[in-house]
């Protein structure tokens, strides 16, 4: 069940960049499990990886492959290939190795990425024999296809489009990411695919995705869990009319603002389809010494289950919100400046329970699908932002079945 609406957009296509499907059948039958991503020759691309100690075989050779100016991108669903050793680092070489059999280029530019459960080897195999009908069906119009190949237990597919004009040139900007649970990046079992026909070198495009990344994927958590698995990749082809992208101009100020739009449209729709949930929650930090205290606070209450399952009942129990921010380890912290909304109803000042506040305008605002905490510190002028979700029945039922 998702929060909110969740339409799949119109997908505009991206000149240089072809994607294929395919169904090789590694969990299930029943839809296309298997994604190919061919970006034209020339193609700059950049991307940012978990930073979970136990990061995935294809975590790792993807991240040896991105200095090879790569040219394809394998994404598998249903197999993580994580925790599998020394034999899951060969069976992705394996399917890298087919990939570049199939185009023509090195196995090093190949980038692969695989989402699903953890610690069971690669079927490289059925991989491999999917591999060609992917390859066919590699077409520029195929982002709605691709982005349903990639889903594990997300219910709906997540896609992101835009044209936008920068110095009078059209540059065309689509996404589309992958994720419900076992969600809190930390670039850092989400993916998330962006692609551009701006012309702009690595160098600048890797520092673009890190700031868009830092803004919006980072800032997002369903239950604390950072997978093993996570990775984003931005892909350049350059075939736009658009000269290079220079650093310091305003035609990368107004890139980097669009990139980040689209980082942060992909990651709220992981946190709308975050398993089970049924609320989205907004939490604000204000009045912080530092961005890391701020995103600190905002995180400890994101990942309290006392508070996510207050919000799935719907019930004001602002004390639990009051307990996460007094243990989130902020030094020397004034209890008697802090403020703490629901909405725009004050439900905590003074050390305690809001003089104004009342049971039925906390009711009010618990009842609404889309909530914002705000938390004013008291302490200075820095903010952040955490995008989180409530926890309900359907999140144990998934994770309890996930692998049956």
């Amino acid at each position: 069940m998702a929060v909110g609406k969740c339409e799949f957009p119109h997908m505009h296509a991206v000149p240089g960049i072809k994607l294929g499907t395919a169904c090789a059948g590694i969990k299930q039958t029943e839809r296309d499990d298997l994604l190919l991503i061919e970006m034209a020759e020339g193609s700059m691309c950049a991307a940012v990886f978990t930073q979970n100690a136990f990061c995935a075989a294809p975590v790792l050779v993807a991240g040896d492959n991105l200095v090879k100016q790569p040219r394809y991108l394998l994404i598998n669903s249903g197999n993580a290939n994580a925790g599998t050793g020394e034999q899951g680092l060969l069976d992705v070489r394996a399917s890298c190795s087919a990939v570049a059999k199939l185009g023509a280029v090195e196995r090093e530019q190949i980038l692969p990425f695989s989402t699903g459960v953890i610690g069971e080897l690669l079927p490289v195999d059925k991989i491999v024999a999917a591999l060609p009908e992917a390859q066919a069906k590699l077409q520029a119009d195929n982002w709605t296809k691709a982005a349903h190949a990639i889903m594990t237990t997300d219910t709906f597919a997540k896609g992101y489009s835009k044209v936008i004009e920068i110095d009078g040139q059209a540059i065309t900007i689509t996404g589309m990411s992958k994720g419900a649970g076992m969600i809190q990046p930390n670039m850092a079992t989400m993916l998330g695919f962006i692609a551009t026909d701006a012309r702009v070198s690595q160098e600048n495009l890797q520092q673009c995705l890190s700031v868009a990344v830092e803004q919006s994927f980072n800032r997002i958590t369903v239950d604390g869990d950072t997978s093993t698995n996570d990775a984003c990749v931005l892909m350049a082809s350059g075939k736009s009319s658009l000269p290079e992208i220079m650093p310091g101009s305003d035609a990368m100020q107004q890139f980097q603002v669009a990139i980040q739009e689209a980082c942060m449209h992909l990651a709220e729709a992981i946190i709308r389809d975050g398993e089970g949930a049924t609320k989205l929650i907004k939490i604000k930090v204000q009045q912080a010494i530092s961005n890391a205290e701020a995103l600190e606070v905002a995180k400890t209450i994101a990942h309290s289950p006392l508070v996510k399952t207050a919000f799935f009942a719907s019930d004001p129990n602002w004390g639990r919100i009051l307990a996460a921010v007094g243990r989130s380890g902020v030094d020397n912290l004034d209890v008697n400046k802090i403020a703490i909304y629901l909405d725009d109803v004050c439900i905590v000042e003074n050390g305690g329970r809001a003089s104004s506040y009342t049971e039925a305008a906390g009711q009010k605002v618990m009842d609404l699908q889309e909530i914002t905490v705000t938390v004013m510190l008291g302490r200075g002028g820095l903010e952040q932002q955490v995008l989180s979700c409530d926890f309900s029945y359907d999140y144990v039922r998934i994770n309890a079945e996930y692998r049956t």
